[in-house]
């Protein structure tokens, strides 16, 4: 594991970067950033990494990468499977807004190993470890076009901590930290079967039978699983769901 050539004040805004991440990753275990590194083999972990370049008052690339313990929770959550790059894009901007304001695109899923060569093939890239007494379960990893110097007039690198402060407070909180991932609910009245003949056959003013008795209440579900059953109502000329039932998981 070898470190970085940078100055202090540089170190000191990768690591800021790490902890404002790390205050609005959503891991359960108690971690906390350990020293920065030269993105390496010693920094990848088995998991998913999600990329992302940002623009503004600095410009450059942050790549967190999730250990699979995380990947197979919110694969297996609750609510059904979540979007990874959704959930640790509060992350990726929090790192990338330690260095000022800044626009961030969209990111995109890649294996750890590939994401973090990638960076490590840009001059000025380090990498900040996340890790417990035991191991280490996260990374964080920038590259800037321009790290910001020693600054004695208390600019950005003396702002730093106190910026990586007010943008989380406390470490990672399982779902609590997903509490801002948009999801698709729907809601479905009944199913039925029909052969392509009876598709083809469908006009204007057809009717389709459904399998479910008139009366009978309406399914919730979210990214197509079942969560909740409600009664079908009228809310300012649209159609809403007033919850009767919460179904367990697993029970459908």
């Amino acid at each position: 594991m070898t470190a970085p050539t940078m100055t202090a004040p540089q170190l000191a805004l990768a690591r800021n970067a790490a902890e404002a991440a790390l205050a609005v990753l959503p891991t359960s275990r108690a971690l906390f950033a350990a020293d920065p590194l030269i993105p390496d083999e010693s920094t990848v972990i088995q998991g998913q990494a999600v990329t992302a370049r940002f623009t503004g008052a600095a410009s450059g690339e942050v790549v967190v990468v999730v250990g699979q313990d995380l990947a197979d929770a919110l694969r297996e959550s609750p609510l059904g499977e979540l979007d990874l790059t959704a959930a640790v894009r509060p992350a990726l901007e929090a790192a990338a807004r330690v260095f000022g304001p800044v626009v961030l695109d969209p990111g995109q899923l890649m294996d750890p190993e590939v994401a973090l060569s990638a960076l490590a093939a840009k001059e000025g890239a380090v990498a900040v470890p996340l890790r417990d007494e035991e191991a280490m379960h996260a990374v964080v990893a920038l590259a800037l076009s321009a790290w910001p110097g020693e600054d004695p007039s208390g600019g950005l690198a003396q702002q730093a901590p106190r910026m990586a402060a007010v943008m989380g407070g406390g470490r990672g909180g399982g779902l609590d930290m997903l509490h801002d991932v948009e999801m698709e609910v729907s809601a479905e009245l009944g199913r039925t079967r029909m052969s392509v003949r009876e598709l083809l056959s469908l006009t204007p003013g057809a009717i389709v039978e459904l399998d479910r008795a008139a009366g009978s209440p309406a399914d919730l579900l979210v990214n197509g699983r079942l969560i909740a059953r409600g009664e079908v109502v009228v809310v300012d000329e649209n159609f809403g769901i007033r919850i009767t039932e919460i179904v367990a998981p697993g029970a459908e």
